[in-house]
């Protein structure tokens, strides 16, 4: 649903108009709640008893007698967002058996690794909001804000261990330290501009890829499936997490936001992702250095990012990059139509789908 498409209008001085554009704005915003809303709502429906009762198993998790650590673990539930992490254990779990005890163990610990992995991503990029709110580093500094995600994870562990889910912290342990090495794969090469189109997809199969699918192989370890079946979700998981990172790797030259702000996040930490990377292929070498210069010595300046971004779409960066994207979401669609009937299998379907369609 493209709500935002034939949109136009100007801000001016003019009171009336700035009430006309607001208004409008508002219809936007309450249009998009409203959609992304129905589609939620469509995907959780197999599981919106086990959903509901996520939240209170979570927060039971994170009780602490240290004040601060309460007063801060507060802070970060109230902040949740759309909660697909949890989502795909639920169904993945659902989809092979029935959803017990260990399947809300399987969500819990992938929530608590991720917002820690969240929280220490803020203090690396030096990130003060998330979802349009102030971070835990902008509100108490890097060092509570490290020892906060530390707390987070050992959390996690510590839940494993006292419930024996020893396999499902095999799966956790693996995912964090694919992600921890994407992390450093990427650091690594954006020092030198130097990633080709295999090492893009190395760290976003590490870095965001190696999350969702331990989502959904944790969601069928806790139903005790197969390994076949368990690596089959794996592998289904992995493929919807790399439509996940580059849908949102396109979002990042998108010329304009609602406001009219560019984006270009990417560029301007000199992340080259693949419609750049695309684009770079196919250009000549004095094309090549042009950009490459930009983004290593202009990446702050609007002028030259938009430079950058007019590039991509030039040279077919974005149809490219689109083109991957639905490649990846059809191979995990592929993988899911080999199960059974069912309504997590449609629901699974319904969010893979979302994915790459979400316009945030």
């Amino acid at each position: 649903m493209k709500i935002y498409q034939n949109l136009e209008f100007t801000y001016s001085n003019n009171s009336f108009n700035r009430k006309i554009v607001c208004a409008k704005i508002n219809k936007i915003l309450s249009l998009s709640k409203i959609y992304l809303m129905s589609t939620i709502d469509k995907i959780n429906a197999p599981i919106k008893k086990e959903m509901q009762e996520f939240e209170p198993f979570f927060r039971s998790t994170l009780k602490s007698k240290v004040t601060l650590l309460d007063l801060i673990t507060n802070y970060v539930i109230r902040r949740k967002g759309k909660q697909i992490r949890p989502i795909f254990v639920f169904l993945s779990a659902k989809l092979n058996g029935e959803i017990n005890h260990s399947t809300f163990v399987a969500a819990t610990m992938i929530e608590l690794v991720h917002t820690a992995t969240l929280i220490h991503d803020d203090i690396v990029d030096e990130a003060y909001e998330r979802r349009s709110v102030f971070s835990i580093n902008a509100l108490w500094k890097n060092k509570i804000s490290v020892l906060i995600g530390d707390y987070f994870l050992s959390k996690g562990l510590l839940l494993a261990t006292n419930e024996k889910e020893y396999g499902l912290l095999e799966i956790m342990a693996e995912a964090v330290r694919e992600m921890s090495e994407g992390e450093l794969i990427q650091i690594e090469k954006s020092r030198n501009l130097k990633i080709t189109e295999d090492i893009y997809f190395d760290i976003i199969r590490k870095k965001t890829a190696a999350l969702i699918s331990s989502c959904t192989a944790s969601g069928a370890k806790s139903v005790n499936v197969s390994p076949e079946l368990l690596s089959k979700m794996k592998l289904f998981g992995e493929y919807a997490g790399i439509a996940f990172q580059i849908k949102d790797d396109l979002f990042d030259y998108q010329k304009k936001n609602l406001i009219g702000k560019p984006i270009a996040n990417d560029i301007k930490e000199k992340k080259l992702t693949l419609p750049l990377i695309y684009s770079l292929s196919k250009s000549s070498t004095s094309e090549q250095k042009r950009i490459l210069h930009i983004i290593k010595n202009h990446n702050k300046d609007a002028k030259k990012v938009a430079e950058v971004i007019d590039f991509v779409f030039e040279k077919g960066g974005m149809d490219y990059t689109v083109k991957i994207m639905n490649l990846y979401k059809d191979k995990a669609l592929d993988i899911l139509a080999e199960f059974p009937e069912n309504e997590a299998k449609q629901s699974l379907a319904i969010l893979v789908n979302y994915i790459v369609e979400r316009d945030k």
